[in-house]
């Protein structure tokens, strides 16, 4: 059976889907000043890495980074409850942009996204 990463068209589609959200990352006055203004490639390969393993895709995140421990290598950013929405709003920009994407895989991926959107919140008012 193939995975997911394979399903919705491996490599390309996550570099596409990566790529797309950081495009509006790069803006943004909410969650643009927590990525590194001089490592923007390095970040969007990070999450690349990061989606692609999750979803049956090399083990490129491992093999560069060690096990992903999202929320110790998020606590240093100020992640309330306004820039987890804000993640999602521009993740959801750039998957509405993968044409091919079928609805199924989409809801399965925004599910996992909204889950770990929601689990590296660490400020709260």
């Amino acid at each position: 059976m193939d995975s997911m990463y394979d399903a919705i068209g491996g490599e390309e589609t996550f570099r596409k889907m990566v790529h797309g959200f950081y495009q509006r990352v790069r803006n943004d006055d909410i969650i643009g000043p927590m990525y590194p203004h001089d490592d923007w490639e390095g970040a969007e390969d990070r999450l690349r890495w990061f989606l692609a393993q999750y979803w049956g895709g090399p083990q490129t995140f491992n093999e560069q980074r060690g096990h992903p421990a999202l929320r110790m290598r998020h606590a240093q950013f100020p992640v309330d409850g306004a820039a987890a929405q804000r993640w999602l709003d521009l993740m959801s920009e750039s998957l509405d942009e993968l044409e091919d994407l079928d609805p199924a895989h989409r809801e399965a991926i925004w599910m996992h996204m909204e889950r770990v959107a929601y689990m590296l919140i660490n400020r709260y008012q």
